[in-house]
């Protein structure tokens, strides 16, 4: 089994080794010694290596996963050279291949965007390009999306940055039902129920739309379609949307940006 190695012990990289752990990967996985305390932790509870330096861990590693924040991607490529051909699996948004190249010369680059639910192997994998060594790498921590270009790649971003907005949605819902007397307990029982009822119910049915299957519940003279009319007269989905525009335009101007060296 290849060995695998970890530029930057953050919260993201930390999930994804426990998750790959929990799968029952053995395989060798190094670590880098920034973040001293965390990686200590993480090589003590899944079985890792620290390296002392992130050259020793690029010489020692077939695949290097990179997790540092994108503006310490340029410190991090000065202090490391890749081995021709090595593949580099980037975890850092908004960074391009291109880019990638260009800081890494010879690596063998792969986008990737997961979440924190690599934790318990249940995170949404989205892979640019197609690349079957990342692909069955990543395939335990949840379900993949492999895209073929990284204009679709950003647009992935976009949609894991809706990971995060999610919880604040369902955190007003909660609250909501808590003050009108629910415990904090069942209005969150109720509320992230709910929510697992609609996405089993539309993986179920992929062959409808999203909004097919809201209509089918919410008909005229039912209750929910009473509290859809009001919704559609305050759509909260053209705040959402506009929150997505800024995410997606703050990715492309940072990667134009790039290219011209600004």
């Amino acid at each position: 089994m290849s060995v695998l190695g970890i530029l930057g012990v953050g919260d993201l990289t930390d999930k994804l080794v426990r998750g790959l752990r929990r799968s029952g990967y053995d395989g060798t996985i190094l670590l880098s010694p920034r973040n001293a305390e965390r990686a200590a932790l993480l090589a003590a509870e899944c079985d890792c290596r620290i390296l002392d330096s992130n050259q020793a861990l690029v010489d020692g590693a077939d695949t290097v996963v990179i997790g540092v924040r994108p503006r310490a991607m340029d410190d991090l490529a000065a202090q490391v050279r890749f081995r021709q051909g090595q593949h580099l699996v980037s975890l850092m948004a908004g960074i391009s291949l291109e880019q990638l190249s260009a800081a890494f010369p010879g690596a063998e680059c792969v986008r990737v965007m997961l979440s924190y639910a690599a934790l318990f192997n249940q995170s949404t994998v989205v892979i640019c390009p197609p690349h079957p060594a990342t692909e069955q790498l990543l395939q335990p921590l949840g379900q993949r999306v492999v895209l073929d270009d990284e204009a679709s790649f950003e647009l992935a971003t976009v949609a894991a940055c809706m990971n995060g907005w999610f919880y604040f949605l369902l955190h007003d819902l909660q609250q909501w039902l808590s003050e009108k007397g629910l415990s904090a307990e069942d209005a969150r029982t109720l509320v992230l129920g709910n929510l697992q009822d609609c996405i089993a119910r539309a993986q179920y049915h992929p062959e409808q739309s999203l909004s097919a299957l809201g209509q089918s519940i919410a008909t005229p003279g039912t209750f929910t379609y009473a509290g859809l009319e009001v919704l559609m007269h305050q759509p909260a989905s053209a705040t959402w949307g506009a929150a997505c525009e800024v995410v997606l335009d703050a990715l492309l101007t940072r990667s134009k940006l790039e290219s011209q060296g600004r």
